[in-house]
């Protein structure tokens, strides 16, 4: 009884009470940081969605900026070149894709309203019986609903004005923060990085390596199954006669940087058109055409291809769209992806028990890396 009665308190708690006591204080510190992180991600969300965005534009285009930079060209100058290249081709083909679209939307417009007309008589003439009466009282309802909400739609309408100096701001952010790391992003994560102790240096510098290698692949990946993607349903929407085939398969090329879901969604668009245009059995076609590309992606594109960029299981990435989606819309969704496929080689390589081994392994996973020596910039583009 005495030796009981003299036992410290924590011994007579049961073991798996401590232990369970002990995971829970430290995954709620743990859950706090991360509520924290996102409290503060959410405050400057305009200020971190750009600086992301400008992370994966560099990892598409610093190999160019490399490859250039080794045959003897000055850095600056071979920037310049990329960025005007780039914003040239990405400029032209929006003005081609824009003309596309003024030409094809009369037709389109005109089908629809026949489209319209004809659901009209089917639903005066058809089985339902409807009678005009019912169709302009519906159709009054509907014209009384958007005056009782004109003053949401004018708030409204003021939010978008505000959201658009938003875009303006964040473009501006984007391309200013992709010059300078195109130009200097080696120095820039050097500098960073000094702030980790010395004995942990080279291993943070490792998995910022290896994270952004696997951003380089995972970008290069998605822009070919993007790139193929809509060249498959833009051909087989042309061959068809579909209007607006070329700005639709614009749309797929760009809802494809969302994996999964992104071209499936905007693929729909193109359902949708063609319902409007050509009918129930085109539609029916376009449908079965986007399934058929979906199933190339899903079976050969995306094994081959991203399997090598990014060796992610495919219910993390729903989730992380899903999340990245709740947080922060259609930019969230869109960087969620990387950002898992970033932080799941940086942290293979910062927990490794052998760093050397584990960066090796991911080096014969998406490429090799040429290494340089501390004091001069990496030669190529698979290193921050």
């Amino acid at each position: 009884m005495s030796a009981a009665r003299n036992a410290p308190a924590d011994e007579s708690v049961s073991p798996l009470v401590r232990k369970t006591a002990a995971w829970a204080w430290r995954l709620l510190v743990i859950l706090a940081a991360v509520v924290a992180l996102l409290w503060l991600f959410l405050r400057l969300e305009i200020l971190f969605v750009p600086v992301a965005l400008a992370t994966i534009l560099a990892a598409l285009l610093m190999p160019v900026v490399d490859f250039l930079d080794r045959r003897g060209a000055p850095r600056g100058g071979a920037v310049a070149l990329v960025l005007l290249t780039g914003f040239g081709l990405f400029g032209g083909l929006l003005a081609f894709v824009i003309t596309q679209f003024v030409e094809g939307a009369p037709d389109l417009v005109s089908q629809m309203t026949t489209s319209i007309e004809g659901f009209g008589r089917w639903l005066t003439e058809g089985p339902l019986d409807v009678s005009p009466q019912q169709i302009n009282q519906a159709r009054d309802a509907v014209i009384e609903a958007l005056r009782g909400n004109q003053e949401k739609l004018t708030s409204g309408a003021l939010s978008t004005a505000g959201t658009v100096t938003e875009i303006v701001t964040g473009a501006v952010l984007v391309l200013f923060t992709l010059i300078f790391l195109l130009h200097g992003g080696r120095n820039i994560f050097t500098f960073v990085t000094g702030v980790f102790p010395v004995t942990v240096r080279d291993r943070v510098r490792d998995a910022g390596r290896a994270g952004f290698r696997s951003l380089i692949g995972y970008v290069r990946a998605t822009f070919l199954v993007a790139f193929v993607d809509a060249v498959g349903i833009g051909v087989g929407l042309g061959i068809m006669g579909v209007p607006l085939a070329l700005p639709l398969a614009s749309l797929v090329f760009m809802g494809a940087f969302v994996p999964l879901v992104g071209a499936v969604l905007t693929g729909f668009v193109a359902v949708i058109v063609a319902l409007i245009a050509k009918g129930w059995i085109f539609a029916l076609i376009t449908l079965g055409l986007i399934v058929a590309v979906q199933q190339l992606e899903g079976h050969v594109l995306q094994p081959l291809v991203m399997g090598r960029a990014v060796a992610i299981h495919p219910l993390a990435i729903v989730l992380a769209i899903a999340g990245g989606a709740v947080l922060a819309g259609i930019a969230g969704a869109l960087l969620a992806v990387p950002a898992l496929a970033f932080i799941n080689s940086a942290m293979r390589v910062l927990l490794a028990d052998d760093p050397d081994a584990e960066e090796a392994a991911l080096q014969a996973e998406i490429g090799p890396v040429v290494k340089a020596e501390p004091d001069e910039p990496e030669p190529n583009s698979d290193a921050i």
